[in-house]
């Protein structure tokens, strides 16, 4: 089961790397922590990943994200965000939730300590 759920992380945080508003790194640290519990094999793979598996370790050490990665995730958020209130009709109460959803992506990014190479 826990292999299984590590499996559904992986995808959700690949997801979130392709959708600004969903995380991306919360999903992957479940997975690893799903892994780390069931299967030496698969955390070994997330923990290695050439795509992730740096970011990973520098958040699990607390090294911190560089800042490259922070402004990149930060411009593509709110472009994004900007983008789909300018050309999409949606109602109030979501224009709202995305602000908000924005605004505490934003925050939490600049949060989290930044690596200095």
């Amino acid at each position: 089961m826990l292999v299984l759920a590590g499996h559904t992380f992986v995808g959700l945080g690949i997801l979130g790397a392709l959708l600004p508003v969903m995380p991306t790194t919360i999903f992957l640290i479940l997975a690893g922590s799903c892994y780390a519990k069931s299967s030496p094999k698969f955390y070994n793979w997330l923990m290695t990943n050439k795509f992730f598996g740096k970011y990973l370790k520098n958040y699990k050490d607390k090294k911190g994200t560089p800042l490259s990665v922070k402004i990149i995730s930060i411009s593509v958020l709110w472009i994004t965000i900007i983008y789909s209130l300018w050309f999409t009709h949606i109602p109030l109460y979501a224009i709202i939730l995305l602000l908000i959803i924005g605004i505490g992506v934003t925050w939490h990014l600049i949060a989290i300590k930044t690596l200095k190479n």
